[in-house]
């Protein structure tokens, strides 16, 4: 599968990690930067990892920034893309089964790297259950 993966300088350590994981996994990965620790806005690389999924170019987007929740809003602004925070392996699973959700974000700072690596494993494994989640999904794509 390729994925794209984008952070700020809050969340380079655990993009770099979570990037080792995907390729190892034999994931083809878009790295969309940042590329180091200096500061950078978030906004910036949420959009851009967003616009890669929305147009195609990638399955899915994996976002990080210090707390996740600034670049998941970001990536939630582009049409079609539907970015979810994720703290646990339940969320995770809930975000694809439900939600169908094209994107993950995560806490580089308040997320352990054990743990984001498990939610990173688990939403890219589970599939979304679709039937009566469909309408809600479609619902949410005609915003």
């Amino acid at each position: 599968m390729k994925i794209a993966v984008a952070c700020d300088h809050g969340g380079y350590d655990l993009k770099e990690m979570v990037i080792g994981f995907l390729e190892s996994m034999e994931h083809t990965v878009e790295d969309l930067g940042t590329y180091s620790r200096e500061s950078v806005d978030y906004p910036e690389y949420g959009h851009k990892c967003g616009e890669a999924v929305a147009s195609g170019r990638v399955r899915a987007g994996i976002v990080i920034c210090g707390s996740g929740i600034g670049i998941s809003i970001a990536a939630n602004k582009v049409k079609g893309v539907r970015c979810a925070l994720c703290t646990s392996v339940k969320m995770a699973e809930l975000s694809r089964q439900h939600n169908d959700a094209n994107m993950l974000a995560l806490g580089g700072r308040l997320t352990e790297p054990v743990l984001a690596l498990q939610i990173v494993d688990a939403w890219l494994n589970t599939e979304f259950e679709g039937g009566r989640h469909q309408r809600r999904v479609d619902i949410l794509d005609s915003y």
